[in-house]
């Protein structure tokens, strides 16, 4: 595969600060994230994981300005999302931000091409900078799928309709790429060649790029995963290896497979030894 276009932005980090929202339902208030702080670096590429209602999805469209958080701040590269209009936000949308929302029909104009659903995409991109995008068919050729600009979206395959979502998402240039559960009702396969195309994202044309997945299979085809559990941020996975992540607050959440080994309610001590700090189950009975 041939490397991608030089992107006019190349890959943006994203900050979220003690990022908290709560949803506001008719007779009740579900609390989504709690006091979130996260780090992704420009041109990384993070695999946000969790079971369905952790807020993970919440927090990738809270990175997407298509929410507003209840509390706290969130900046993507210098600038505070937080703060901007709604106009502000639709514009850093199109121009900055490539999103590929869960269930492909919903990324894409399915009477229209391959090269057509490109093209829209990329309307929304003004003045000098439109004229530095690639054309659909050169963005097609350097994704590996030269071979749908003329194919009707609504006729591609699931898999193949997914590829296309993420060309379209590329098809500003953006800085950041968000994935909300890109590989769900995929085949192996075809779930394979979505992965890869979001890796060639990241490391060919230098997007940050941020999947949301509940799969730990998937989520480790990414650079460094994430869990988010209970509208916190939990364990951290880099190169294979889980990591312990301490709130601001002090708390500590496990990561999954210790959880078997210190269940909810477990009194354990943190001990600091020549080598650091171990965290030991206390053999204490409870009256």
């Amino acid at each position: 595969m041939t490397a991608g276009p030089t992107t006019i932005e190349t890959g943006v980090g994203v900050v979220c600060d003690q990022l908290r929202h709560v949803y506001h339902l008719e007779d009740d208030e579900v609390l989504a994230l709690d006091d979130v702080d996260l780090t992704v670096r420009g041109g990384e590429s993070v695999a946000l994981l969790g079971p369905s209602g952790s807020g993970k999805s919440t927090l990738l469209m809270l990175m997407a300005g298509l929410l507003r958080p209840t509390s706290g701040r969130l900046f993507l590269g210098a600038d505070d999302m937080t703060r901007m209009t709604e106009r502000e936000l639709l514009d850093l949308r199109s121009q900055r931000i490539g999103v590929v929302a869960q269930g492909s029909g919903r990324n894409l104009l399915p009477y229209g091409s391959a090269e057509d659903n490109v093209r829209f995409a990329q309307r929304g991109v003004r003045g000098s900078r439109r004229g530095e995008l690639p054309e659909p068919p050169e963005l097609l050729r350097s994704l590996g799928l030269g071979d749908l600009a003329g194919r009707v979206a609504g006729r591609l395959s699931g898999g193949e309709q997914q590829r296309l979502a993420v060309a379209v998402a590329m098809a500003s240039a953006p800085g950041l790429l968000l994935a909300d559960e890109p590989t769900s009702q995929l085949d192996r396969d075809s779930a394979a060649q979505v992965i890869g195309l979001l890796r060639t994202a990241n490391t060919d044309f230098g997007t940050t790029v941020i999947v949301v997945t509940h799969d730990q299979a998937v989520g480790k085809a990414f650079g460094r995963t994430v869990t988010i559990r209970d509208g916190k941020v939990g364990a951290e996975g880099h190169d294979g290896e889980d990591y312990l992540v301490v709130g601001r607050d002090g708390s500590v959440q496990l990561p999954p497979d210790l959880l078997d080994a210190l269940p909810p309610g477990t009194l354990a001590r943190a001990v600091r030894t020549e080598a650091g700090v171990e965290i030991r189950r206390a053999d204490v009975e409870r009256g």
